[in-house]
C-alpha cells in the first residue's frame, strides 16, 4: 500500500510538479494537426499522479497547463487546462495503492500504468478538451476532435514510455518492502 504523504509533502510536489510541468511543455514537437504538438511534460505529470496520487495529479496538470499557456502563448485555453488536470486526477485514481515508493513497479504494475495512461489521455484528450472547445469557444467539431485524437495518441506514447522508464528506475532505488532481514 501507498505510504501516507503528508499535506506538506503533497503542495512541495503539486509546486515542483508544475513548475516541471511549463519548463518540459516549453519542448514541443509539431504534427500536421494545427496547435497540437507532441509533448514530453505528460510523462512527468503521470508520475507525480501515480507518487502523489489523484489530487496532487490534478492540481499539476492545472496550475502547469495554465502557466505554461500564458507564458507561450499570452492567454489561456481553458478545456485544454481542464483536460491536463483530467488526465492527472484519473491517472492517479487508476493507480492508486501502488507500490512504487516500496521499490516495486514491474510485471502486472507497468501494464497497469500503460493501460491507465491509454485511459486517461483518450477521457481528457478525446472527450474533456474537444467538447470543451465546442462548448466554450464554438471550435468546429472535426477540428476540436482530431486535435484531441492526436494529442490523446500522441501523449500516450511518450507518457507511457518515458513514465514506465521513469519510475521503474525510481523503484529501484527504493529499499522493496521485505528486503531487509535481522542478522543473527
Amino acid at each position: 500500500m501507498t505510504p501516507r504523504i503528508s499535506p506538506v509533502t503533497q503542495v512541495v510536489a503539486i509546486g515542483i510538479g508544475a513548475a516541471l510541468f511549463v519548463v518540459l511543455g516549453l519542448v514541443r514537437i509539431p504534427t500536421p494537426i494545427p496547435n497540437t504538438s507532441i509533448n514530453i511534460q505528460y510523462a512527468l505529470l503521470a508520475v507525480f499522479a501515480v507518487l502523489y496520487g489523484p489530487i496532487a495529479g490534478a492540481l499539476i496538470g492545472l496550475i502547469g497547463h495554465i502557466i505554461l499557456d500564458a507564458v507561450s502563448f499570452g492567454s489561456i485555453w481553458l478545456s485544454w487546462e481542464i483536460a491536463s488536470g483530467v488526465f492527472g486526477l484519473l491517472l492517479g485514481f487508476l493507480m492508486l495503492r501502488n507500490r512504487v515508493m516500496e521499490g516495486e513497479f514491474a510485471g502486472k504494475d507497468i501494464v497497469r500504468f500503460v493501460v491507465g495512461v491509454v485511459i486517461a489521455q483518450v477521457v481528457a484528450f478525446l472527450v474533456v478538451a474537444p467538447l470543451g472547445d465546442i462548448l466554450i469557444y464554438s471550435e468546429p467539431a472535426g477540428k476540436v476532435f482530431a486535435q484531441g485524437a492526436v494529442a490523446a495518441l500522441a501523449n500516450s506514447i511518450t507518457a507511457s514510455v518515458l513514465g514506465v522508464i521513469i519510475l521503474s528506475v525510481y523503484a529501484r532505488t527504493r529499499t522493496r518492502t521485505g528486503s531487509l532481514t535481522v542478522g543473527s
